[in-house]
C-alpha cells in the first residue's frame, strides 16, 4: 500500500517520494468518500510530513484531525505525547502548546 511505501521512503530520506506516496494514499481513500478511514490516511500523511521535516504542514494537519471524528482510534493528545512517530514534533513550540492544552472538542459536520 502507498502508506507503507511512504513511511519506507521517509525512513530512507527520500522526502519527495515519501510525500508523493502519502498523498497518493489520500487520493485512493479521500475523507470525503470514506469519513471513517480517510482521515486515517491524512494522519499517516501528517506523520510522514513530520518525519521528513515538513513540521508546519504536519502540525496544521494534526490540529485539524484532533477535531475530526474518524475510525476506531483517532489521533488524540495522549497519542501525540506518547507515540514515537511524533517525536520529531516534540521540540516545536507550537506542538508543546498543543499537547499541554485541553483535548479539542470534536466537530461533527
Amino acid at each position: 500500500m502507498a502508506t507503507g511505501l511512504a513511511f519506507t521512503e521517509a525512513g530512507l530520506g527520500n522526502k519527495e517520494v515519501a510525500l508523493r506516496e502519502a498523498e497518493r494514499a489520500i487520493s485512493l481513500l479521500p475523507a470525503k468518500e470514506d469519513p471513517v478511514f480517510g482521515p486515517g490516511m491524512e494522519e499517516n500523511l501528517a506523520a510522514v510530513e513530520a518525519q521528513v521535516g515538513e513540521i508546519d504542514r504536519a502540525l496544521a494537519r494534526v490540529e485539524r484531525l484532533l477535531t475530526t471524528p474518524y475510525g476506531a482510534f483517532p489521533i488524540t493528545l495522549a497519542s501525540l505525547r506518547l507515540d514515537p512517530i511524533w517525536a520529531t514534533l516534540r521540540q516545536h513550540p507550537r506542538f508543546k502548546v498543543l499537547i499541554t492544552g485541553p483535548e479539542p472538542k470534536t466537530i461533527y459536520e
